[in-house]
């Protein structure tokens, strides 16, 4: 596991390697069957002004914490799934779809008295009009008593734990109880992740990681969100606040368009941006961020590079129609598809013109970026921060021998390219074989050029032409303690990591970003 653990960016082999180490992860919560119902309209309704949609398609898919154990089944991890279901005709069909996807559904208890929860939506031409849900009123208690007595089963033996809690009752009563009495005295090792309407209930498990989305945070920090507030920001000066309400060792905020904020209780806070579709029927990207989130995390990657990955996955469902999942090979193709993505200056500058005519500010930083680590990635995420679209300049592999000598770069420019445009929060690379950057910033005019490291900008060759065409120099933070040197020092003398993730994540070279 030490290779992975020390994995600090993307690369399209990763997810193949992540599924290699096959870990028991267990699903419990409230589980749905999401139908999809399609057709054309060609008329209205007689009895009152509506459209009739003529169904010529009905699809079905495991939805919530059925979605959850899809995405981990998909991804190469073995997994069993705990809620509640009816003998009905929904349940069999949920029952049936988790079996063929090879989950484990021993501890799926069925009852005679519950109504499979089902979420149906009907759409014409791409358009979803309506969903109509059907649950039960009450779940039997005589069901919840059966899952509660599962739970030990459950939990045994696995490598994580994800608990799916909707608010629709399968995870109240003792069946909280029992996970609260089990999972608290828990072996050392076994994640625990809570991806839960409200989280505070779950505080007493000091979970490893809960997952709400931006009004689910909203809510436990007795705020309200609008369009126009910037929620990262909100979210993050309420980090302690999220923490102590929720008892976790660490807060991922899930914002749709926005991405997420990574906020741990020890460390810095991290971002990842998202690639949205124009797809209106994409569904259950949150249940996919957290299956391929707690799959990296079981496999002990670095917490930044697991948001990354899991940001990556949910970006591959988006494009997808209906409740779908995201599996080892895609994943891998959409990482592989930033290989080669390197833009020449001309291209560059008409994608930055195009943006700017939209009204949006570039921010320009440029460096080696040889073997990725934490240092690069904060510093990007704080750079993205400066505007809306972030371009990196790369120096050439010539271009890092004359700075950095015979045996750098470890990495060709395209596996730069490609490592460094994976990352969410990267919107375009390019190459420079200058000097300096300055014909490539006289060409693309970035409102803003961001720099790391122990400068100033009176120190940089640079700061004129940016100044010139009215454009801003802003430092970055710098912090010392690692660098690309130290990494590829201690790579070469075989040294372990001497940090743990938290330790890393507090002590990275912000601005070091050669």
């Amino acid at each position: 596991m030490t290779e992975l653990s020390e994995q600090r960016g993307l690369a399209d082999w990763l997810p193949g390697r992540l599924a290699a180490t096959s870990p028991a992860i267990t699903v419990m919560g409230d589980v749905i069957l999401d139908g999809w119902w399609s057709g054309a309209i060609n008329r209205m309704c007689r009895e009152a002004p509506a459209p009739v949609v003529e169904i010529n398609r009905r699809d079905f898919a495991p939805g919530g914490a059925a979605n959850t154990a899809m995405n981990l089944a998909a991804l190469g991890a073995r997994v069993s799934i705990a809620g509640i279901i009816g003998r009905d005709e929904a349940g069999r069909e949920l029952k049936r779809q988790l079996q063929d996807a090879g989950v484990d559904v021993r501890n799926l208890v069925d009852h005679a008295d519950m109504v499979t929860t089902t979420k149906t939506r009907v759409s014409s031409s791409g358009q979803v009009l309506l969903r109509f849900d059907d649950a039960a009123r009450a779940i039997p208690l005589e069901a919840v008593n059966a899952l509660a007595d599962t739970v030990a089963d459950s939990v045994k033996g696995q490598d994580a734990v994800v608990l799916c809690d909707y608010s629709s009752g399968a995870l109240e009563g003792p069946v909280r109880s029992t996970l609260l009495d089990v999972l608290s005295d828990r072996q050392a090792g076994l994640l625990t992740v809570v991806d839960a309407h409200d989280p505070r209930p779950w505080a007493r498990l000091q979970p490893d990681l809960v997952t709400p989305n931006a009004q689910e945070a909203a809510r436990l920090l007795g705020l309200r969100l609008s369009d126009d507030d910037d929620r990262p920001a909100v979210i993050e000066s309420n980090r302690d606040r999220l923490i102590e309400a929720t008892g976790a060792k660490a807060v991922v905020v899930t914002l749709d368009r926005d991405g997420t904020v990574l906020l741990p209780a020890a460390g810095t806070t991290h971002r990842t941006w998202a690639r949205p579709a124009a797809e209106k029927q994409a569904s259950g990207a949150g249940d996919t961020f957290v299956a391929a989130l707690t799959l990296a995390r079981t496999a002990s990657l670095p917490l930044t590079t697991s948001l990354d990955l899991a940001q990556a996955a949910a970006d591959v469902v988006v494009h997808h129609a209906g409740t779908s999942v995201c599996g080892t090979a895609e994943l891998s193709r959409y990482l592989e598809s930033f290989v080669d993505t390197a833009l020449s200056a001309d291209e560059l500058v008409r994608h930055v013109q195009a943006h700017r005519s939209e009204g949006r500010r570039i921010v320009l930083t440029n460096g080696c970026f040889d073997v990725l680590h934490r240092g690069h990635t904060r510093y990007l995420n704080q750079a993205k921060q400066l505007g809306d679209i972030l371009v990196v300049a790369l120096n050439s592999d010539d271009s890092v021998r004359k700075l950095k000598g015979p045996g750098r770069p470890i990495n060709t420019v395209a596996d730069r390219a490609a490592v460094i445009a994976a990352l969410s929060c990267v919107d375009y690379v390019t190459v420079f074989d200058t000097p300096t950057p300055i014909p490539l910033i006289e060409a693309v005019q970035p409102e803003i050029y961001a720099k790391g490291g122990d400068y100033t900008p009176e120190m940089l060759a640079e700061t004129q032409a940016v100044e010139r065409y009215g454009g801003k120099v802003t430092i970055l933070d710098y912090v010392a303690e690692l660098s690309t040197t130290a990494v590829v020092e201690r790579i070469r003398k075989g040294d372990s990591a001497a940090l743990g993730d938290s330790a890393v994540d507090g002590a990275v070279s912000d601005g070091a970003v050669n």
